[in-house]
């Protein structure tokens, strides 16, 4: 059975729903109900990616103008520690792409996330001009972008070199243990306990209009 991915208001979420996704979390980032209903807050739009009608995996997110620049920043998310995660992460970000494209048509929006390894980055594999990435420097305009988007986090600390950032969360990332080995894994080596990476990329236009279709 495909994946199903619902995309709601956050403001629908209810105890039960919460319950489930502080369920999924609890192998890795341990999140608790009440942390997470203060997500709901403080994020727009959640998707539930869900396999036989079981919860496996959650994003809360918001589409807006970063500085007049179309948005997809993605906050807190849990991918379950099951065998099909993959497909579970691809069908969430195919979700998250179709409304990039349905609220900026014909628009280059970047993507961002914060992550403490490189597993979220399986998500953002075939997105243009990804940072943090090992053996690039990013240059000046891709460094003002880190720092706009450590900004939008409210980070407390950010090096604009390495994309790395600390403070301003009770470590709520995205949490996604990749079956693959990420390319981009040396990119977090020099992380302490305290420290994640603000991780970014374009999606281009003409990337985006492979998504016309939801996701299910």
């Amino acid at each position: 059975m495909a994946i199903e991915v619902i995309t709601r208001d956050c403001t629908a979420l209810g105890d039960a729903e919460l319950g489930a996704m502080a369920d999924i979390s609890a192998a890795s980032a341990g999140w608790e109900a009440g942390l997470l209903s203060k997500q709901a807050e403080e994020w727009v739009l959640v998707s539930e990616a869900f396999d036989n009608n079981k919860l496996r995996g959650f994003v809360f997110t918001t589409l807006e103008r970063i500085g007049g620049t179309p948005s997809l920043v993605i906050g807190v998310g849990c991918v379950a520690r099951v065998r099909n995660r993959s497909s579970v992460l691809r069908g969430l970000m195919h979700d998250q792409y179709h409304k990039a494209l349905m609220a900026f048509p014909d628009e280059d929006v970047i993507v961002s996330t914060r992550m403490a390894d490189g597993g979220a980055f399986e998500g953002m594999a075939d997105l243009t001009d990804c940072r943090p990435w090992p053996d690039t420097r990013a240059n000046g305009e891709e460094r003002a972008w880190g720092r706009r988007l450590a900004k939008r986090f409210g980070v407390a600390e950010f090096d604009d070199r390495t994309m790395t950032a600390s403070g301003g969360l009770d470590q709520l990332l995205f949490d996604h243990e990749s079956t693959k080995k990420c390319p981009s894994e040396a990119a977090f080596s020099h992380l302490n306990d305290d420290e994640f990476v603000i991780g970014w990329g374009w999606a281009m236009a003409e990337f985006l209009d492979k998504f016309e279709k939801p996701a299910s």
